[in-house]
């Protein structure tokens, strides 16, 4: 490939591309996600292009890098590439290769289609209450972080905020993650812990002789706690299957029965595939909105003029007091459609932090078309379909190392207007996110009551002076994103209760 002029960085006849890799992530924090690496590969060799090679045997299977929305376009709407296998490995501990994520053909078109109606727009607006509440319990917690005035990780308490919104909607069932500890969550978190990808260049993380004995009990606990849940979903199912549960697992039990007639009754089937995707559900569907609200604080507190347009957006549309937003968003949810500013808010943070990314493998015969007109081979490759690297990229977006909401406020005749398919946090195509109506709920309500209340101070300064370390930074980034895509150091903050809600 490298004599046929396709684009990679400079290559090493014996070790590959592992000395350049090696080079720019040394660069920065080893705790930073892998994300980063195609911009620092392209600033390091400005002619690379925005679709390129790499070698990193032996740790990792050869990657072809995808930053550019015409072909992330082919790999994901035109032709969807298959889930990449190692993707699969590195959920099966938790998941069992029975995942709605990593799935593939018919099979996973008929999982997917099983719970497509629980994450549907119109059911989840009927969920506005109980989000709600979790929230204002969230609320009740930072009051508490308030009085103590001191240094707290925001991406604690929005794990458990989110975890528990999770465990309501999935399985109406009250984790109360954030009143004390649940013995499933903790197993879950430490399951995740201790998942491990293909590429991993530290030996002892990728062969650690615990790590099976670890899964195996972890996943004991968890089954457990969900299957005793899934018992009970059951077993009022099977005595009334016109039951009125609004649980996600409630409405794919549903749809299973309709999808196929033959069966009278929910079978083992069900629930084997339905307790690997509840796990699914909760590790990706608490952790990404976790992450995404707490970068929302962070550019709201580095931006108060933008901050203060949010509230005002708020109070003109849902009332002056927090009682009269909460009454409003519980009998019309969908107010939460209209408030323009907030998505827009909502759109750009994710854009310039995205928390999720596409790992496609490549098939036989299937080659990737660039700008250039190059036709690039897949095969034997894992295709990485990265929107970091494009979400800053300056030949699709005007400023984009600069947060401005208006662009998504403004007509197609604006510079800042997006550019089609430039904006990917979800995803495009048939494999994207199942829960981003719910994820841009949860962030809607949140900001709303959350913004209300209180001041968000991100406290990295007084952080580090307390922390000392040497490199704590992404290209000038403090708030740099980690391997699960969180915020660095957890998002330190403060927090004041307003003056005028107090």
């Amino acid at each position: 490939m490298r004599r046929q002029g396709l684009p990679m960085p400079p290559y090493n006849p014996i070790l590959g591309h592992l000395p350049v890799v090696i080079n720019v992530m040394s660069k920065i924090p080893g705790d930073s996600h892998n994300q980063y690496l195609p911009s620092l590969l392209r600033r390091a060799y400005p002619d690379l292009g925005p679709n390129f090679y790499m070698d990193t045997w032996p740790f990792g299977s050869p990657v072809l890098f995808i930053c550019e929305p015409i072909a992330l376009h082919q790999i994901t709407q035109e032709h969807s590439l298959p889930k990449h296998p190692d993707l699969r490995e590195f959920l099966r501990p938790l998941a069992n290769g029975l995942d709605i994520v990593t799935m593939e053909g018919q099979q996973w078109k008929t999982w997917r289609n099983i719970f497509n109606p629980g994450f549907s727009l119109a059911h989840l607006m009927t969920l506005t209450p109980l989000i709600i509440n979790e929230t204002a319990i969230f609320c009740d917690i930072l009051k508490e972080r308030a009085e103590e005035a001191k240094i707290f990780a925001m991406k604690s308490l929005t794990d458990r905020w989110t975890m528990d919104i999770i465990g309501n909607v999935v399985l109406e069932t009250n984790l109360n993650t954030q009143q004390a500890d649940n013995p499933m969550v903790n197993a879950l978190k430490r399951q995740i812990r201790w998942l491990v990808f293909g590429s991993k260049l530290n030996p002892w993380e990728r062969w650690h002789p615990f790590r099976s004995l670890v899964h195996r009990y972890c996943s004991y606990q968890i089954n457990s706690y969900i299957n005793a849940d899934l018992d009970r979903h059951i077993a009022n199912f099977r005595v009334d299957t016109n039951t009125t549960s609004k649980s996600i697992v409630g409405l794919a039990m549903q749809t299973y029965l309709a999808e196929d007639t033959s069966k009278k009754s929910i079978d083992d089937t069900f629930r084997v595939f339905a307790l690997s995707q509840i796990k699914q559900f909760l590790f990706s569907g608490h952790d990404t909105t976790s992450s995404t609200m707490c970068y929302i604080f962070y550019v709201l507190s580095m931006n108060p003029e933008i901050k203060q347009r949010v509230e005002n957006e708020h109070n003109k549309s849902l009332g002056l007091t927090l009682e009269s937003k909460s009454s409003r968003l519980k009998e019309k949810p969908h107010l939460l459609n209209q408030l323009p500013y907030t998505t827009a808010v909502l759109k750009e943070t994710m854009r310039l932090y995205p928390v999720a990314s596409s790992l496609r493998g490549g098939e036989p015969g299937f080659c990737v078309r660039d700008p250039e007109g190059r036709s690039l081979p897949t095969d034997g490759f894992l295709v990485w379909a990265v929107s970091q690297p494009l979400h800053r990229d300056p030949n699709y977006w005007v400023r984009p190392e600069t947060f401005i909401p208006d662009r998504w406020l403004v007509g197609p005749e604006d510079p800042l207007y997006p550019i089609k398919g430039a904006w990917r946090p979800f995803e495009y195509g048939p494999r994207n996110c199942i829960g981003q109506e719910l994820a841009l709920m949860e962030l809607k309500v949140a900001m709303v009551f959350v913004l209300h209340t209180f001041d968000v101070e991100v406290a990295y300064a007084q952080f580090d002076l307390e922390n000392p370390r040497n490199l704590n930074t992404v290209s000038g980034e403090r708030a740099y994103q980690l391997t699960l895509a969180g915020p660095s150091d957890g998002l330190p903050c403060k927090v004041k209760v307003k003056q005028s809600t107090a």
